[in-house]
């Protein structure tokens, strides 16, 4: 990889900027100043950023605790996005891994690796995901074996696939669904007549959010986070 395309996914900066320094000699690799920008250079390379070490680019995969009050895109007119969270180099290019709407809280997933956030999101992989769900109104015993039916959403043609409701209390379940519909778990439950007043993501396929992070934090994931997708 070229030292300027390194150093530029490295730390942030622009190709421009780098350009700068390398031009200043603030660029040393093994000891040695640079002043060729286009200088091939290795990934286990040893190089200083005005004498300071300079890692090399890599993948990164990210659980984050959303908080109410952001959405999950890079931009948005109305309101902050999870990704101001995120002190990483180049944090506005990171790929966000499905959508939690601005007043749902919970995991959010993150990630440098495309091809991982489509196995996360591609139906295809079926890769379940469950919520914690509050609602208005009791409800029935019945909500069990129509969430595992299907359900026909208001100006949906196709039922819902099967989704699995635990009802943990009068008001309170969680629900596990196998795709991403718009607003999905909040039009299924409108679907019945009831509504939903807090909607908390606990769990994607197997990783499940970290009790430790309160919200506005995030973690990387574990190798074997990463490798359950």
């Amino acid at each position: 990889m070229r030292i300027d395309k390194f150093l530029a996914q490295s730390t942030g900066l622009s190709r421009k900027e780098v350009h700068r320094l390398i031009h200043a000699g603030k660029i040393t690799l093994a000891g040695e100043v640079v002043s060729n920008s286009g200088l091939h250079v290795s990934e286990d390379a040893d190089i200083l950023l005005d004498g300071f070490p300079v890692e090399a680019p890599r993948e990164y995969y990210l659980m984050l605790h959303k908080p109410e009050g952001f959405v999950c895109s890079n931009q948005d007119g109305n309101h902050p996005s999870v990704l101001n969270f995120i002190e990483l180099p180049r944090a506005d290019e990171l790929t966000i891994c499905g959508r939690l709407d601005v007043d749902t809280t919970g995991l959010v997933l993150i990630t440098s690796d495309g091809k991982w956030a489509h196995r996360v999101t591609s139906p295809k992989h079926k890769t379940g995901k469950r919520y914690r769900v509050e609602t208005a109104d009791p409800i029935p015993t019945s909500a069990v074996q129509a969430f595992a039916d299907g359900l026909m959403l208001h100006n949906e043609p196709k039922r819902t696939r099967p989704a699995e409701l635990e009802i943990l209390s009068d008001n309170e379940a969680l629900v596990t669904l196998h795709e991403g519909r718009y607003h999905q778990v909040k039009r299924m439950f409108a679907a019945l007549g009831n509504k939903v007043t807090a909607l908390h993501r606990e769990q994607v396929g197997l990783i499940t959010l970290d009790a430790e992070l309160e919200p506005g934090e995030y973690r990387e994931l574990t190798a074997e986070e990463v490798a359950a997708i």
